[in-house]
C-alpha cells in the first residue's frame, strides 16, 4: 500500500480544523495548567490514536453506540474536572508541587479518559470514520492522528504560557468554570439531541 501525501494531508487540515474549536481543546488547556503538559498529551495523544483506530477500523459502527449515555459520562467527567479544578492547591499530598499534579500516572490517566471518553461519536471521529471509507485507511489514520496530537499539544502550549503569566488560582477557577460550561453542554446535548 502507497502512502497518498495529499490523502494525509486532506485528513490533517479537515480534523485540524475540526478539532480547534472542540472541547477537548479546552480540555486539554485546562489539565495543562494543573499537570504536567508533556503527561497531559502523553494521556490525550493515546486516546486519540484509540480513537482514530477504531473509526478507521469501525467507523460505520459508531453510530450505533448510546449516544445518551456517552454525553452523559462525559458531562460527569467534566464536572469532576471542574470540581478537582476548583479544590485544586488546597491539599499538600506528595502529588502536588506549587499546585502542579507532578506523577506521570495521574496526569495520564486523566487525560485519557477524559479524551477517550468525550470523543465518541465526535464530530472527528465520524470524519475520520468517513475519510478513511473514501481516502484509505492508513493515510487516514496518520493525517487524523497528526491533527489530533497537534491541537492537543497547541492547547498545552497554550495552558502553559498562561499559567507563567496568571496567578494559579485564577488559572484554575478559569478552568473549572469552562470544565463546568462543557459539562453543562455536554448534558443539554444529551437531553436536546
Amino acid at each position: 500500500m502507497t502512502l497518498d501525501p495529499l490523502a494525509i494531508l486532506t485528513a490533517f487540515g479537515l480534523i485540524f480544523l475540526a478539532e480547534l474549536p472542540d472541547k477537548t481543546m479546552f480540555a486539554s488547556l485546562a489539565m495543562g495548567t494543573r499537570m504536567r503538559p508533556l503527561y497531559v498529551w502523553f494521556g490525550t495523544s493515546t486516546a486519540f490514536i484509540v480513537h482514530v483506530a477504531i473509526a478507521v477500523g469501525a467507523g460505520s459502527l459508531l453510530g450505533l453506540l448510546p449516544d445518551m449515555a456517552v454525553k452523559l459520562v462525559s458531562a460527569a467527567l467534566f464536572a469532576f474536572g471542574a470540581f478537582m479544578l476548583m479544590r485544586g492547591g488546597d491539599d499538600d499530598d506528595d502529588d502536588h508541587a506549587g499546585g502542579t499534579i507532578t506523577r506521570f500516572w495521574p496526569s495520564y490517566a486523566a487525560a485519557f479518559t477524559a479524551v477517550f471518553v468525550s470523543e465518541w461519536g465526535d464530530l472527528t471521529q465520524i470524519t475520520t470514520a468517513n475519510l478513511a471509507a473514501t481516502n484509505g485507511w492508513l493515510p487516514t489514520a496518520i493525517g487524523s492522528a497528526a491533527a489530533l496530537m497537534s491541537v492537543s499539544a497547541l492547547a498545552l502550549l497554550a495552558g502553559k504560557f498562561i499559567a507563567k503569566r496568571v496567578p494559579l488560582k485564577t488559572v484554575q477557577r478559569i478552568g473549572a468554570l469552562c470544565m463546568a460550561g462543557l459539562a453543562t453542554w455536554m448534558l443539554v446535548e444529551a437531553f436536546t439531541a
